[in-house]
């Protein structure tokens, strides 16, 4: 690396406002139920069936407000949906601490669904702005590998915390209060963003419907841009699918083994702390891998790493589909498919912003995290029955198969750029 290129990201890494945007990822991070989702879930006799379509209502909300979300965001200002998204993240622990059935945790995963809906793509596409405003878009991966570092960081801390909490509170349902907390802070850290950053991407009197009718004609034409945000969404609507599945699996084999990593508290407490220890290794993991991610283009390109990272997700998946199972196995399996998720993000954000418009940027982010919602609302219900009725083993490998079927169609080509 040059002295230059040093010299810039030092500066880079020392300006106020990108500072701001790691903290922004560090706070929306501080989830502290995200360990214990699923096992609060079938503690209140939710199956992993119903917690499949509770997933797939979370996707069916996304999906229907993503597009006008990334619209909403270009037309009338990112910071104002930003604070909005805020609102309904709040809303939606609230109504969890209160969920005792399957129907008040649909309400709640709703709320949940819409602050997803309104977030993504729009912070992404702030970032870009910023960047462009500072010529700096030659850092683009390196920009976004470190801000992602930062929400991940975020995360393995969480996890920590959310260890304390889980084993101090009454019940498991004030750790979704608890989560307000950080939420809130970040709520006023958006209305600290600069007034530019607020900027309308497009011009007042262009009636939405005609944006619509652009943004088809943008993905018609361009197929390069077609084929990576197919290649999105099927990656990231699989590991979504799967990635708290660790749970369940986890409270088997632990409780049913007889396993202690503290021999002196009870087997339920042993597994919110193994956990909680878990989901914190996997997040600081992560984020370095994100941290590094545009390391990997010293070696080769984008598109073949994200190739690369796509056929592994198949062979992972093939693996965890063994009929025999461990806490160490468990436990290295998760933690690879999320070193390569964060290693890909970077990179596929990169790629993906060669591929589109200034002007469609938060549009063509919310098409792909559209996308993988449509992967996960298909794909969560079918995953939670094969897993209530065959084991979450034999629902891996049949993941592991439709991503070998489904490569064909997503696998990315140099000769396309």
């Amino acid at each position: 690396m040059s002295n230059e290129r040093k010299s810039l990201q030092f500066t880079i890494l020392h300006d106020k406002q990108i500072k701001k945007f790691s903290v922004y990822g560090f706070l929306k991070d501080l989830k502290f139920f995200e360990p214990y989702l699923l096992i609060f879930l079938m503690s209140n006799d939710i199956s992993l069936l119903e917690i499949g379509f509770l997933f797939s209502i979370r996707e069916v909300i996304i999906n229907v407000f993503e597009v006008p979300s990334g619209l909403i965001a270009d037309y009338f200002g990112r910071k104002k949906e930003l604070c909005a998204c805020f609102v309904f993240y709040i809303l939606s622990f609230i109504l969890f601490f209160f969920s005792k059935n399957f129907f008040i945790a649909a309400i709640a995963m709703s709320f949940f669904g819409m602050g997803e809906a309104l977030r993504s793509g729009t912070h992404k596409a702030m970032i870009f702005t910023y960047l462009e405003k500072m010529n700096w878009q030659s850092e683009k991966s390196f920009v976004y590998g470190k801000t992602r570092s930062s929400s991940l960081i975020g995360s393995a801390l969480s996890s920590l915390i959310g260890i304390l909490i889980i084993l101090k509170i009454p019940s498991s349902s004030y750790i979704f209060l608890a989560s307000t907390i950080p939420y809130i802070l970040d709520f006023v850290l958006i209305l600290s963003y600069p007034s530019f950053l607020d900027v309308k991407m497009v011009k007042e009197n262009i009636p939405i419907t005609q944006m619509f009718v652009i943004l088809g004609k943008s993905l018609k034409k361009n197929k390069n841009l077609r084929h990576i945000l197919a290649n999105e969404g099927l990656f990231e609507g699989v590991i979504s699918t799967i990635k708290d599945l660790i749970q369940p699996l986890l409270q088997v084999i632990i409780i049913g083994s007889g396993f202690l990593l503290v021999a002196t508290v009870s087997a339920e407490d042993n597994l919110n702390i193994i956990l909680g220890l878990v989901y914190c290794v996997i997040n600081i993991v992560c984020a370095t891998a994100s941290r590094n991610a545009y390391r990997l283009k010293k070696w080769n390109t984008g598109i073949f790493w994200i190739n690369v990272f796509t056929i592994l997700l198949a062979v992972f998946l093939a693996i965890f589909g063994l009929p025999t199972q461990g806490v160490v196995l468990t436990i290295v399996l998760f933690l690879l498919i999320r070193i390569m998720q964060n290693f890909r993000k970077p990179l596929y954000v990169d790629q993906l912003d060669e591929y589109m418009e200034k002007s469609e940027r938060a549009t063509m982010l919310s098409i792909a995290s559209q996308l993988k919602s449509i992967v996960v609302i298909f794909l969560a219900p079918i995953v939670g029955y094969i897993a209530d009725d065959k084991g979450i083993s034999m629902a891996m490998f049949f993941l592991a198969i439709l991503v070998l079927v489904l490569l064909p169609f997503t696998l990315l080509s140099e000769k396309n750029k």
